[in-house]
């Protein structure tokens, strides 16, 4: 029990060693804490001042800094303005590109203040140097030496030229435009250079391609009454062709380089630039037109060829049209004006040709030769060209009417089944039928008005048959073949062979009535005398009279032909009628009668045709 006593007393001393401890060690606590409260009082407003000026520190570093940037910008905008405000420089484009496309870039980047307005006006001053180029090098495009009028050639555009072209006109597609940057500012003026430069380029190609045809569209005029009627035809017609490689040509170069590329303003420069074109080829066709009116019977085939040419391209030129903006595609189409002009003289030739085919039966006046008549070979040389222009001559007929190139006379109105297209072939073999049978009919008359019977028989006979050999025996083109119906042909053969016949019958029918028995004559010795006589006679009047009228001059063998049948008319009847008397001693010198044998008869006979 002491032992615990005191174990307790010791350790209530301990715990009171340690209290004591405990208090002094909050006291001197409680003395730093006092200390430190009075030194952080002392120390706060240093400390402040200090947050202060490093915040003015860095406020100052940061201004430097931007002010260094912006005298950096400063000095960039500087360059670039003088790059823009000094143009495009040779070799230099992609440089002026890039600082325009960083000048577009700012833009879209920076909000609508004054700096945002300055570039912009930049920006549109560059478009217009850019622009200014593209007109220089298109103007540079489209000058110098035109082709020669011979050569019906489309004249390239530069392939130098269009290297530089196409890359800055792939640039000038990129610029800002409404359409595409509605809230640049920059975009309406632009547009407006752009369209400016466009129309520019159209006028420029236009008058370019203009004076590149006019020499070859004079050369086909003044060529007119040197070439043969239907190749001048045909040479207008290439020209024509040429003017549309020409307008295709420049529809393609239009598509490639245009700057503003919608639909829309393309076929709007197209209508501009073909406009010169259209004027040139109606100024031409009306000179040609005009030509032909002033001589239609000289310059037929010339319309007609011409008009057969136009009707082939009008396809193409109807798809060439159609490119054209609404604006400036018209009510009128140049080529179908010029081919209702061209037509229109055409329609006029038909009955013009066959009136003047029948003012031929009125003759010259005095006496009516033997050889061919002018509208004997007008007609040939007419039905020897209609192959020719064979779809022109059809297409034209069938607007006339069957046959109304009568002018009315003989037309059966509303008999028959009326004709349209695809019959072009029905109608030029009924055209071709008037022109034979008026021609024909003509040749009868001026033979029958004829006071010379043997003369006139003589050129029946040479006008029928050359007429019958150019255009049915041997046409010049098969293809005339075609166009000879069934009743043209007969009609050629049966006047051929009533030509001939009146031929006989004028020239050698009296040899033969020299040599027949007539019963109410009286026969014997001097009647006799008097056939032989008469038969010689006449026979000398033949052979005089085809000295100076040469019968189928040109036919060898139609002359050859018509000396066998002759001969078998004539001879044969000579020898019965000598045969007859030889035998009765008509008289003491026959030979005084006698003056030929039938061998030299027919000798002579066959010297005519020789």
């Amino acid at each position: 029990m002491d032992d615990e006593t005191a174990e307790i007393e010791l350790l209530e001393q301990n715990l009171h060693k340690t209290k004591q401890i405990s208090q002094r060690m909050t006291s001197i606590l409680d003395s730093f804490d006092t200390r430190i409260a009075k030194l952080e009082k002392s120390i706060l407003p240093l400390y402040t001042s200090t947050q202060v000026l490093n915040r003015r520190a860095s406020n100052i570093e940061k201004a430097l800094l931007k002010i260094d940037e912006v005298a950096s910008n400063q000095e960039g905008v500087a360059a670039e303005e003088a790059l823009i405000l000094r143009g495009p420089q040779p070799g230099q484009f992609e440089a002026y590109k890039d600082a325009l496309e960083r000048l577009n870039a700012s833009i879209a980047f920076k909000s609508m203040d004054r700096d945002s307005r300055d570039t912009a006006r930049l920006v549109e001053t560059g478009a217009k140097k850019l622009t200014q180029l593209y007109t220089k090098l298109v103007a540079e495009g489209s000058s110098g030496p035109t082709p020669g009028p011979s050569e019906l050639v489309v004249e390239p555009f530069p392939p130098a030229l269009l290297g530089t072209l196409r890359p800055l006109v792939a640039f000038l597609r990129t610029l800002p435009l409404p359409s595409t940057h509605p809230s640049h500012l920059a975009a309406p003026g632009i547009f407006s250079t752009l369209k400016e430069a466009q129309k520019g380029y159209a006028d420029m190609r236009g008058t370019w391609s203009k004076k590149c045809l006019e020499g070859q569209g004079k050369r086909v005029l003044d060529r007119v009454d040197t070439v043969d009627s239907i190749g001048a035809g045909k040479e207008f017609g290439n020209w024509v062709m040429l003017l549309l490689d020409v307008a295709e040509a420049e529809y393609n170069l239009l598509d490639d380089l245009s700057p503003l590329n919608a639909p829309s303003l393309i076929a709007s420069s197209y209508g501009s630039l073909l406009n010169p074109i259209l004027v040139l080829f109606s100024t031409t066709l009306s000179s040609l037109t005009a030509l032909i009116k002033r001589s239609l019977h000289q310059y037929t085939f010339l319309a007609l060829s011409s008009y057969e040419a136009l009707l082939s391209l009008q396809p193409r030129w109807d798809n060439l049209l159609a490119r054209r903006g609404s604006e400036t595609r018209k009510e009128t189409n140049e080529l179908k004006d010029g081919l209702h002009a061209l037509r229109a003289i055409c329609l006029r030739s038909f009955p013009e040709f066959l009136a003047d085919l029948k003012m031929g039966a009125l003759g010259k006046g005095g006496e009516l030769s033997t050889g061919l008549a002018d509208f004997t070979v007008s007609t040939v040389k007419y039905m020897e060209r209609l192959p020719e222009v064979q779809s022109a001559v059809g297409s034209a007929l069938l607007t006339l009417g069957d046959g109304n190139w009568k002018m009315g006379e003989g037309v059966q109105v509303g008999k028959g089944p009326k004709l349209a297209d695809g019959d072009e072939g029905v109608i030029l073999e009924h055209y071709v039928y008037d022109v034979i049978t008026t021609c024909v009919n003509s040749l009868n008359t001026l033979s029958r008005t004829s006071k010379r019977p043997a003369f006139a028989a003589i050129f029946l006979l040479n006008n029928i048959s050359y007429l019958r050999r150019f255009i049915l025996l041997e046409p010049l083109h098969d293809e005339l073949t075609s166009l000879l119906s069934k009743p043209t042909q007969d009609a050629l053969n049966s006047n051929f062979r009533t030509a001939k016949a009146g031929y006989f019958d004028s020239n050698y029918s009296p040899l033969m009535q020299a040599l027949a028995d007539d019963p109410k004559e009286k026969q014997g010795k001097s009647a006799t005398k008097e056939k032989f006589t008469r038969f010689y006679d006449l026979l000398e009047e033949v052979v005089e009279r085809h000295k100076f009228s040469k019968v189928l001059e040109d036919d060898g063998d139609g002359r050859e032909v018509l000396a066998d049948e002759i001969i078998r008319l004539v001879i044969p009847s000579l020898q019965r009628f000598m045969q007859k008397h030889r035998d009765k001693d008509f008289s003491k010198n026959p030979q005084k009668y006698i003056k030929m044998s039938p061998d030299a008869v027919e000798s002579q006979l066959r010297g005519i045709f020789r």
